[in-house]
């Protein structure tokens, strides 16, 4: 049976067929975090490659919630990278509720249901950080996989920030904007005014909703 894993315990490789069409799974457990990540590689780009750094998210990604646009980023990240015909998706475990974990989430959406508070404020009436995340173990998947530069679909410039001081160069910002609907309209505003995601669209979708 051939040998997979590169001579390494913590990675491991494979093919992953999907409805999209066949890319390559690159399993990773993070010598740092201790999490067990997920590549999925699409050709064999070095230099600015178009990037997703996913964060992982339960409710969306898995049950398309629609307080969240993450099961639709996820979705539009994958649709952009078959279209270019090469890119890379990191998926990133243990980023739940920006790394609050999801018990912590699922508390702090009920404060929002119940006070209206927005997804910065239920996470300080808590006592717990809005974002704990770490792109450390993105930048090393990269590095693994060969990657270095990147056009990052993201949305959020702290992401940018964090690649490059990880030493990924980021060369472009490549927009993720999914619709906005009228259950989280909120949610995006807040992570526009407050956290600084660039958000364009939602001037727009607010006009519409008011």
């Amino acid at each position: 049976m051939p040998d997979h894993t590169d001579g390494r315990e913590d990675i491991a490789e494979s093919e992953l067929v999907t409805r999209r069409g066949t890319f390559r799974a690159v399993a990773f457990r993070d010598p740092v975090d201790g999490y067990e990540h997920l590549a999925v590689v699409l050709g064999d780009a070095r230099d600015n490659v178009l990037v997703r750094v996913h964060s992982e998210c339960i409710m969306g990604d898995i049950f398309a919630a629609r307080r969240c646009e993450c099961g639709d980023q996820l979705n539009s990240a994958m649709d952009a990278i078959v279209r270019e015909g090469s890119g890379v998706l990191v998926y990133l475990r243990g980023q739940e509720g920006r790394g609050i974990g999801l018990v912590a989430k699922v508390r702090t959406q009920a404060l929002q249901d119940e006070q209206g508070l927005d997804t910065v404020d239920s996470a300080t009436a808590l006592g717990l950080p809005v974002d704990t995340r770490d792109y450390g173990a993105a930048a090393r998947v990269l590095r693994h996989l060969g990657v270095r530069s990147v056009r990052l679909l993201s949305n959020n410039p702290d992401k940018i920030r964090a690649l490059e001081s990880h030493g990924i160069g980021v060369t472009a910002r490549v927009p993720l904007l999914v619709p906005a609907n009228d259950t989280n309209i909120r949610y995006l505003t807040a992570k526009r005014d407050r956290l600084g995601h660039h958000l364009p669209h939602l001037t727009a979708a607010a006009s519409a909703d008011s």
